[in-house]
């Protein structure tokens, strides 16, 4: 991490120094473009002037010319002493007056040419013409050894280049410096997190963190928090499966221990007699015990803290209503029960799988405490009111005659295990347990309210699903 931003300090230090360092590059090319240009235009005005220095010709045809060099061509010299000079030829270019280490060029025309030489290191800019003048046709040649553009070269390394790169390393250590100092809370945190137990899910303290970290220390506390509450609903389920199922498979095996030793009684000569009243009795315990642990195993499907991050489908509620009665018929019409159907069409956004748990555990609650001769009606379809924010919504209800909740016990039937008392019949108190969970997982709540009224008291039980119907 620490290494990470540090590069990533370093390259967006770097890029606008590079390119500030290209500008000015650029710049001091142009200037040093303009200089060489006013450096040609000046030699351009001199030449006429080296001519009319040429006063008469020498003696003989090999001797120098007369020569009186114009003042403002002598102090042209004077002023680069050593980086200037001039070279006089005749026509065919043989050497007559000057500096002789001025290479010979010849010209073409009669007017002025620019050439650079190089002599001893420095780069000279030359410019050649040829003249008539009071010796004859000549040919001048004027050097200038201060040429911008050569001295551009070291203008660049020394004013641009080397305090860029000074400025370069100093910004990598302040940048290491500042960097080392202000990620010491963060590498602080990271550690202390690593030092953490697995099962230390406490939350961070946000306040010994700097701002800047405040919401990845928020988002970690909200992930501590769901991890713990799985933790936590695991821990609760795993003590509940094995409270619950201790009994049934307690009784079972002491059934089965005593049939056992009976049958190895030398009487019983290792055969056993049962009446059908054991049968009955240890298939209803076998059903319990079975029935207990599919609830247990569904209630920890339904769990809404790890049903939040599932992806959702669209379900539609009249084809669930309709699959669900299918399965309980059998047992509705065994005692009698009239298992109707009033359903509309309506769809929301779900597990469809859930939602066939919820129905079921709902259906087969209201058939098994419902009297024989009894009603229990199945419905579900778009509602005319909307919710808070607008939205349209459906519901999914079961509706039964049948004794029904009081009203100050309907809230805790909701909690796992628990049974109203004085309730006929056998049961785990996981059915609405599971239709709860199930709802929460939907963000919807289940609601139970009396289904009618008997004597100026209250009886049966409806209870319903209210939940936003899918744009």
């Amino acid at each position: 991490m620490k290494s990470g931003l540090q590069r990533r300090l370093l390259l967006l230090l770097l890029a606008p120094l590079s390119l500030f360092a290209l500008v000015s590059i650029y710049f001091d090319y142009e200037a040093a473009g303009n200089a060489a240009l006013q450096q040609d235009q000046q030699l351009r005005r001199l030449a006429p002037l080296l001519a009319d220095s040429v006063l008469a010709p020498g003696r003989t045809a090999d001797d120098s010319p007369v020569m009186l060099l114009a003042p403002p061509v002598e102090e042209f010299i004077k002023a680069r002493a050593g980086f200037a000079g001039y070279r006089v030829s005749d026509a065919d270019g043989r050497f007559l007056a000057g500096d002789a280490w001025i290479s010979m060029v010849v010209p073409t025309t009669r007017e002025p040419e620019f050439h650079s030489m190089e002599e001893n290191g420095v780069t000279y800019r030359v410019v050649v013409q040829r003249v008539r003048t009071a010796a004859g046709e000549l040919i001048l040649q004027l050097a200038d050894g201060s040429d911008a553009r050569q001295q551009w070269v070291r203008s660049v390394v020394f004013k641009v280049l080397l305090p860029n790169l000074i400025l370069v390393l100093a910004a990598a250590l302040a940048v290491n410096w500042a960097v080392t100092r202000a990620l010491r809370p963060l590498l602080a945190l990271k550690e202390a997190v690593e030092r953490r137990s697995p099962r230390d899910l406490s939350a961070i303290d946000p306040q010994s963190t700097p701002s800047e970290v405040r919401p990845l220390v928020a988002s970690l506390n909200r992930l501590f928090a769901l991890v713990n509450d799985q933790a936590e609903g695991q821990r609760r389920f795993v003590a509940d499966a094995a409270h619950q199922l201790r009994t049934p498979l307690a009784g079972l095996q002491a059934q089965v221990e005593a049939w056992a030793q009976a049958a190895m009684a030398p009487a019983a000569g290792r055969q056993l007699i049962l009446s059908a009243d054991k049968i009955m009795a240890l298939r209803s315990a076998t059903r319990r015990t079975s029935q207990l642990a599919n609830q247990l195993l569904a209630l920890s499907r339904a769990d809404a803290s790890q049903m939040a991050g599932q992806p959702v489908h669209r379900v539609d509620l009249k084809d669930l209503c309709e699959s669900v009665l299918a399965l309980h018929l059998d047992a509705a019409s065994a005692k009698g029960i009239d298992l109707g159907l009033e359903v509309r069409f309506a769809q929301v956004s779900g597990h469809e799988w859930l939602l066939r748990e919820l129905l079921g555990n709902l259906v087969d609650n209201a058939v098994r405490y419902t009297a024989p001769g009894g009603t229990v009606t199945i419905r579900c379809g778009p509602l005319e009111t909307r919710d808070a924010a607008g939205e349209a919504q459906v519901f999914l209800e079961v509706e039964d005659d049948g004794p029904g909740i009081p009203a100050a016990e309907r809230a805790r039937v909701l909690e796992r295990f628990y049974r109203v008392p004085g309730t006929v019949g056998e049961g785990n108190g996981l059915g609405l347990a599971i239709a709860d969970e199930i709802a929460r997982a939907h963000r919807a709540q289940l609601t139970l309210e009396a289904a009618g009224s008997r004597d100026g008291a209250a009886c049966g039980l409806r209870v319903r699903l209210v939940m936003r119907s899918p744009a």
